[in-house]
This record gives structure tokens, sequence and C-alpha cells, in this order.
């Protein structure tokens, strides 16, 4: 082996060295791979004890986390219950609707919960203005999935309902699928606008044309509504099992 510094005593080997054995130190005399060996032991040593408490440091994150995302009240009231089971099934059932139903502008468009949508939606323009034309076009549909999620961290952190923050999952999810039929027009600007606003206000065929990605429209609205039944097959299991948790303490 050849090392050109010792790592003990720092000492860099000279041309004039040459008649020492490359393997060993001219200045401290060390063999260099038998030093480097009985080192290695002693930094793992030192080393294992930070490992080990990291290690500990992340598994009880961990845990505070799970605990968190499935705390239930100490008493759980029987009628609080219930309702909390009949809005489940509720949310349920008209999920899977809208997962049946596809990109389907129609049955999207119609359904009551885009009518509470869409004021988010056009607050957002107005909330992104001050950051470009492209970030205040987005805004639009970006602040309708994004403003869930902010109630349902809101959910967990100050009111420590995990029910209701995974309701808030699941309209994030249904905004994902509200959005994805907006973006399928992309190519086409067929869907009527509100205010009686004309094509050139479509908000993902102005985006995509930005990008120059008005052909991959369908990719995009099929990711977009992929993410939505993801977030909502999630809200399912988590309110489910929440559910199952507040009725083994009722």
């Amino acid at each position: 082996m050849t090392i050109s510094e010792c790592p003990k005593c720092s000492y860099r080997r000279l041309p004039q060295d040459s008649q020492v054995s490359p393997g060993i130190c001219p200045a401290c005399g060390i063999a260099y791979q038998k030093w480097l060996d009985r080192l290695s032991p002693k930094v793992s040593a030192l080393s294992e004890p930070i490992v080990n408490a990291r290690t500990r440091a992340f598994k009880s994150i961990v845990i505070k986390i799970r605990e968190r995302l499935l705390e239930t009240p100490g008493q759980t009231d029987s009628l609080a219950l219930f309702g909390r089971v009949m809005l489940y099934l509720l949310v349920f059932i008209w999920g899977w609707l809208f997962i049946f139903d596809g990109i389907n502008w129609e049955g999207i468009g119609g359904s009551f919960l885009h009518n509470i949508n869409l004021p988010f939606h056009e607050f957002g323009h107005v909330l992104f203005t001050p950051f470009g034309r492209f970030m205040s076009t987005l805004g639009g549909s970006l602040f309708q999935v994004v403003m869930p999620l902010l109630l349902m961290v809101a959910f967990i952190v100050q009111r420590k309902d995990p029910f209701a923050a995974s309701i808030m999952l699941w309209w994030s999810g249904q905004n994902f699928i509200d959005v994805s039929p907006y973006i399928a027009d992309a190519p086409y600007r067929a869907i009527p606008l509100i205010r009686g606003l004309g094509e050139d206000h479509h908000d993902w065929g102005n985006l995509l044309s930005m990008m120059g990605m008005v052909d991959s429209a369908r990719a995009f609205a099929l990711a977009s509504f992929a993410m939505g039944v993801f977030l909502m097959l999630v809200s399912y299991a988590w309110g489910g099992y929440v559910l199952f948790l507040q009725k083994q303490r009722a």
C-alpha cells in the first residue's frame, strides 16, 4: 500500500525517504496498515453511540407522528361516534361515485361539491397574483387542492382530531379529481368559464401553452385524477381505522 501522508503524525513522504519501506512512516515508524486496522474498531466504537442515538431519535419521531395521526379522545360519546360513522359512509359512497365516473366534466362540474370548490379556486388566482402570470394562472387549481391539506394539518396539530383531518384529505383528493377534466380540456377550451369569460382565460389551456405541453394535457389530467383517487383511498383507510379505535373506547 502506498500512503503519502502518515495517518498518525501527518508526515508527508519525501523523495529521499525511498530507502524506507513504503508501508512504514519515516518519521514515527508506524506501519500504516496496522495503525489503520487498530484505529478502525475505535472509530466504530465511538460512532456507534451516535448512530444509535440518531436511530432512537428517528423512531421516537415516527412514534409521535403515528400517535398524533391515530389519536382518539379519552371518552367517545356514542352519538358523536354515530355522526362520524354517518359522515364517513357519506364521503365513502360519494367518493366512489367520483372515482367510477372518471374524468367526466358533466358529472364533476354538475356536482354540488364543485360549487363549493369554485370560490377557493378563484381566490387562489388572487392569492398568487403577486408571483407573476404563470403562478397566478396556476394558483386557482393549486389553492383548491392545497387548502384542504392546510385544514388537515390544522385539525391534526391544533384540534388533535385525526378523523376530521382524514375528511380534509378526502376533500383534497376530490379537488384533484375536480381539476382533472379542466386539464383534459386544455386543447379544446370547451368547458364554459364563469362570468362568461372567453377561451383565452382557460387556465390549463394557457398553462400548458406556456410550457409547450398542450399535447400532454390528457397525461396531466390522468395524473391529477390518479392522485385524487390515491388520496381518497388513503383517507378511507385512515378515517376508518380512527373510527375503529374510537369504537373500542366507546
